[in-house]
């Protein structure tokens, strides 16, 4: 019953130490490359940089993650139901198989992506 106490602050700090861990250790680097004498043009992306916009990648390798389940979910319950596969293993497997198929057909298109902008 305790058990919820326990593991939400548990959550909470662990994504707090790893945002201070993340911040704290981008601060440094660019203390170290100021103190060098590297230029600070480097720590801004620029409307020059030849990658694509992170709203499209999202957009993109979400549409074809949800495509993926979608499919898969089609192709489970053929599974279930036309070869007799058992459903406890057919939903699971087609799902994380076509959803892991769609991120890396995403992957790709966004590498074609990036060399077309």
């Amino acid at each position: 019953m305790g058990s919820e106490v326990i593991i939400m602050p548990i959550i909470m700090g662990v994504i707090f130490a790893i945002a201070y861990l993340y911040f704290s250790t981008r601060n440094k680097e660019r203390l170290a490359l100021i103190e060098k004498g590297a230029d600070a043009s480097i720590f801004v992306r620029g409307k020059s940089g030849k990658a694509a916009p992170i709203w499209k990648i999202i957009i993109l390798n979400l549409a074809l993650l949800l495509m993926g389940i979608g499919a898969a979910i089609f192709v489970a319950s053929i599974l279930h139901y036309s070869l007799g596969v058992d459903e406890e293993v057919a939903y699971p497997g087609a799902i994380f198989l076509m959803a892991g198929v769609g991120l890396m057909v995403g992957f790709n298109m966004t590498k074609k992506l990036d060399k077309e902008d």
